[in-house]
């Protein structure tokens, strides 16, 4: 075995720092549609051309040019429209310059693996560690090509990088080849350009505390009345005063409405978005606001009152409650989803088997929930893992960044705390030291119910191992033989250990009597023996 890396310190994950509602636009009226198609398109013209003004900038942007683009804007609009606009620019430059750097870092990690594959010879074996060598010099051939590819793209991403340059597609790129895949997609030409015209469409607006109801430019009232801020070219189709138009429609946020109405009444600021499902034909508002930081607790005060282990899989969360000493108290448990079909289908289930997990968390009475802290975007290359198809598409099918954003989230609303660990040997030194002796007739342990353990036991500072320090003068150790981690070098058994099981052998009961009496000696030589039942717990507070 190779050497042991250095492990991660656990932290305690920030709170949520936003907060969006939804509710739908109902028995609008063909005005008000008409007008609301009218201002998303002409909003959604300056965002696209303000989009490309920025793109063209590069990194030659500042202050200076920020306010340039702005003043352009507001001849079109108004001040406030022409300040979303530009920051929603900005917001989609640097999204696609983290996208940009993370291409970049998925080529670097394919070109180092097919360097080190095609410096082996061909047939050479791998370790658990690096892989081998190619099978056939057909194969040789076939990747060192690839290398040459992956090279030429990485060298043209570099370069796009260091110049600043990126590439955005308003309305989608996925939409945008589905252009050319109609018959596929079970679309008409008419209706891909409904939703194409729909998704560039700029409906939004920032809020502004000190302003009436949080925001001047889509102003909800208390009890729901929306009204919207014409801009310039637009003013003659105001129903209302200062060039505004009220829609027919009201809204009522369930979830999180009084929240909202205390903003709204303090005139603290709340941003509003307007979007139209093409799909279902509906319109929706959209509230959002930022949250008070929110202070975690510390690591001592959170492992207090012991924490739950949680091992995420690719169909399933593996959770066990263990005590502030690290014992496993209790059964595991599992909460199972289904990541296939479509992406409303998938963020439903994650979302409650997250619900089921955060229920069942409360009900035992710990404060903290413990996960790994995964990152999948250097081992989903299908250099790194070759023919195997169906594990990269196992891992890739994981959602590790939108679990551990909504998990976060939905655990401050229940008041609990996440510590995020390093991910590194959990199932390997759960299932090592923890899945056998857990396991008893009437409980089947898994390598993930073992790794939930092993996360469990590392949030609260425990070593994984389940080892401890003998006595000072122990006969078989003298003194120091073992510790309580053993070292990277010694991967043997701790000793033997007789199988925990929930009854004694011969049928006695952990109460030390028996269920029936003993049958009567055969023979004269044989004599009742004495039982007593010795439970062999895996208990301790070290």
């Amino acid at each position: 075995m190779g050497a042991v890396r250095e492990l991660a310190v656990p932290f305690v994950a920030p709170g949520p720092s936003g907060v969006a509602v939804r509710d739908r636009l109902k028995h609008l009226t063909p005005h008000d549609v008409q007008v609301l198609r009218a201002v998303g398109a002409h909003q959604g013209a300056l965002a696209s051309r303000d989009l490309k003004v920025r793109c063209a900038g590069g990194l030659n942007h500042g202050a200076e040019s920020w306010a340039a683009r702005k003043r352009e804007l507001t001849k079109e609009s108004s001040s406030r429209i022409a300040g979303a606009i530009t920051k929603a620019s900005h917001d989609q430059w640097a999204l696609a310059r983290r996208c940009q750097a993370a291409h970049i870092r998925s080529l670097d990690a394919g070109i180092r693996t097919l360097r080190h594959r095609l410096s082996l010879p061909v047939g050479a074996k791998g370790t658990k560690r690096a892989p081998g060598g190619y099978r056939s010099r057909r194969e040789w051939l076939h990747k060192s090509r690839r290398l040459k590819a992956l090279e030429a793209r990485h060298a043209a991403a570099v370069a796009d990088w260091q110049a600043g340059r990126v590439r955005i597609v308003r309305g989608g790129k996925r939409l945008l080849n589905t252009r050319h895949h109609l018959a596929e997609a079970g679309l008409t030409e008419g209706e891909w350009r409904g939703r194409w015209e729909a998704e560039r469409w700029f409906l939004a607006a920032d809020g502004e505390s000190g302003k009436r109801y949080g925001n001047e430019t889509i102003r909800v009232t208390p009890d729901g009345q929306v009204s919207i801020k014409l801009p310039a070219p637009l003013a003659h189709l105001a129903n209302a005063k200062h060039g505004r138009y009220t829609l027919t429609s009201t809204i009522a946020f369930t979830h999180r409405g009084v929240e909202w109405a205390d903003r709204v009444e303090g005139n603290r600021a709340v941003a509003y978005r307007i979007h139209y499902d093409t799909a279902r034909g509906r319109w929706y508002l959209t509230a959002s606001w930022q949250r008070p930081t929110v202070q975690t607790i510390g690591w001592e005060a959170a492992r207090a009152k012991g924490v739950v282990g949680v091992d995420t899989n690719a169909d399933h969360l593996a959770a066990y409650r263990l005590d502030p000493h690290g014992n496993p108290v209790g059964e595991p448990h599992r909460f199972g989803y289904n990541l296939t079909g479509t992406a409303p289908h998938r963020d439903a289930q994650l979302r409650h088997a997250l619900t089921r997990l955060l229920h069942w968390a409360r009900q035992t009475g710990v404060s903290v929930i413990a996960i790994e802290d995964l990152d999948f975007s250097a081992e989903k290359t299908r250099e790194k893992h070759g023919r195997r198809k169906r594990f990269r598409q196992l891992i890739s099918g994981i959602p590790t960044g939108k679990l551990k954003a909504r998990l976060v989230s939905m655990a401050a609303g229940h008041g609990l705390a996440i510590i995020a660990v390093d991910p590194a040997y959990t199932s390997m030194w759960g299932g090592q030291h923890w899945q056998k002796p857990l396991t008893t007739p009437h409980r089947k342990m898994s390598r993930h119910d073992a790794a939930g353990i092993a996360i469990g036991r590392r949030a609260l500072g425990h070593p994984i191992r389940r080892r401890t320090a003998p006595p000072p003068h122990d006969r078989s150790d003298r003194v120091g033989h073992r510790t309580v981690q053993a070292d990277h070098g010694g991967r043997g058994r701790e000793g033997t250990r007789p199988p925990a099981t929930d009854h004694a052998p011969g049928g006695v009961s952990p109460s030390g009597t028996r269920k029936r009496r003993p049958s009567a000696p055969k023979t004269v030589r044989d004599a009742p023996r004495t039982h007593q039942w010795v439970q062999d717990s895996l208990m301790h507070t070290g």
